[in-house]
């Protein structure tokens, strides 16, 4: 078959306004395996030029395809331009066969099937197998039920789920489509040719409000030998000098771990790596980071997310504001630079609140810091916490960690928007921090921050701007339930069976269309 990948634009200040664009790694994870099972694969990456719908719709249809498949890594904010894609691909091929994939399809697919008739068919949870069974199947005429992972409306109209698929143990057995790609049209960090990669998927950790930890299920890594072959193939091949970790928590097993980055010091390639953590497993291997360093790491993001311990406990963290400390200490000494993430807009949050954690922030000391608003996914038990709160943004592209999107006892929305910019210049400006931009004595590092600070000014005014004068915000707006619908904690690991509707027979997954 002819296939087609849609990677939409996101309508993100975060993803319009940098000059670099990294590639769909979730979409080249599917076309490798499609392709290699013998079908015509090809990408339309309208994400990296923010492509208007209607030339995206005449790229993608250019070449008569018989199905169209739309992922995207931001799959909440980015749902409405991929529903309206669906349905202009439809207007003008009504015949095609449209395919749905991501983690907010994964757990809507009930909504998404009733509202939206222009999607054929939903791959829920991890694609790579699923994808090559659904088109040989549709190709084949075979019957849809007996492929795992998937929601469709069956002959009667009713919407079904299939059994769920369980999460691949051998991450190594499906290749990633680099071929799809121009390598030359990807940079990050400043220019330099790169990709986004996957060493781990999954995280053993219980953090409440993570809406990617139950679309996993479960951590697993790929062989570490393996991986820094394939980082090092494309730096000889394709020039690639940059790798970003996708990973939510790639250093879960220091065995594995160690592994890769002793395979990456053996390949002996220029790689530059960043990624995320948790500042624990910083702490935890203080013996190997000079291992870290020598295989390439130049930064980490941490999720520190509060300097409140009572707020760490809330949304079950883990950790605590002293490992965060330290990691950023031991990150420093090895000149790897420490992004902190700070999550503001819990419900109870006051002036001193913010107060106090900028005064954290300010001990803790990070090269960098990003600043995120809680936005609770139906699917995690945090929303079954916030639930009874006002939506106070009704535009879900803006659900994108970004902006502010339940009301706040103490705060209106643009005041903390304010007091988030200041805390942003006062961290990000003071003079220990300008130092480190100007003189640090790497000249790698000095490059990567002057980098950020570039991207991040540019980024600080965009989003003050769009606060003061273009975001149109509810005073008396729904409550959070109301608005997504009732608490789908229950079903937060994607590969567990949907949760039956009351009175309904065991086995039976389907709902009235």
């Amino acid at each position: 078959m002819r296939i087609v990948l849609i990677n939409p634009p996101h309508t993100s200040i975060g993803s319009r306004i940098p000059d670099d664009h990294l590639p769909p790694l979730g979409l080249l994870s599917i076309g490798g395996p499609l392709a290699d099972a013998g079908h015509t694969v090809r990408l339309v990456d309208a994400d990296r030029t923010n492509m208007p719908l209607v030339q995206i719709v005449s790229e993608a249809l250019g070449d008569a395809p018989d199905a169209i498949l739309i992922g995207h890594s931001g799959s909440t904010s980015v749902h409405p331009t991929a529903a309206q894609l669906f349905r202009m691909l439809k207007a003008v091929r009504p015949e095609i066969l449209t395919v749905y994939g991501g983690v907010f399809p994964t757990y809507h697919w009930r909504e998404i099937l009733a509202e939206c008739t222009e999607v054929d068919l939903i791959v829920r949870g991890e694609g790579e197998e699923t994808a090559v069974e659904l088109i040989n199947a549709v190709e084949a005429g075979l019957p849809l039920a007996r492929i795992a992972g998937i929601a469709f409306r069956d002959a009667s109209g009713k919407i079904t789920a299939t059994q769920p698929r369980q999460a691949a143990n051998d991450l190594d057995r499906y290749r990633i489509g680099w071929e799809l790609i121009d390598h030359r049209l990807y940079s990050y960090w400043g220019g330099k040719r790169a990709v986004i990669m996957q060493f781990s998927r999954g995280c053993p950790h219980l953090c409440n409000y993570c809406g990617q930890r139950g679309f996993w299920t479960r951590w697993r890594h790929r062989d570490p030998k393996a991986f820094a072959a394939q980082i090092a193939r494309l730096y000889r091949e394709e020039g690639v000098v940059f790798i970003n970790l996708a990973d939510e928590n790639p250093t879960s097993s220091k065995k594995a771990w160690k592994a890769f980055l002793e395979a990456m010091i053996a390949e002996n390639v220029p790689v530059q790596i960043a990624g995320s953590t948790r500042a624990d497993d910083i702490v935890r291997d203080a013996d190997i980071l000079h291992l870290y360093r020598k295989a390439g790491v130049v930064r980490w993001l941490l999720g520190m997310e509060s300097t409140d311990e009572a707020t760490l406990t809330m949304i079950r963290k883990g950790g605590g504001t002293s490992k965060d400390r330290e990691a950023i200490r031991l990150l420093r000494e090895h000149d790897i630079i420490s992004m902190g993430t700070w999550v503001v807009g819990f419900e109870d949050d006051r002036w001193s609140d913010l107060w106090r954690g900028f005064r954290h922030l300010l001990a803790y000391d990070p090269d960098q810091i990003q600043m995120l608003y809680v936005t609770p996914h139906r699917w995690t038990p945090y929303f079954r916490i916030a639930r009874d709160r006002q939506v106070v943004e009704p535009d879900i592209r803006n659900w994108d960690y970004k902006h502010q999107v339940l009301k706040m006892k103490h705060f209106h929305p643009l005041m903390l928007v304010l007091a988030v910019k200041a805390i942003e210049v006062m961290v990000q400006a003071r003079p220990k921090a300008l130092c480190r931009i100007l003189f640090h004595r790497d000249p790698v590092q000095r490059h990567s921050m002057r980098w950020y600070t570039r991207m991040g000014r540019r980024v600080w005014f965009r989003e003050l701007s769009e606060a003061l004068f273009r975001r149109r915000l509810l005073k008396d707006g729904p409550v959070l339930q109301s608005f997504w619908g009732a608490p789908q904690d229950a079903e937060e690991e994607s590969m567990m069976p949907p949760l039956r509707r009351p009175n309904q027979p065991a086995g039976q997954k389907d709902i009235a269309a």
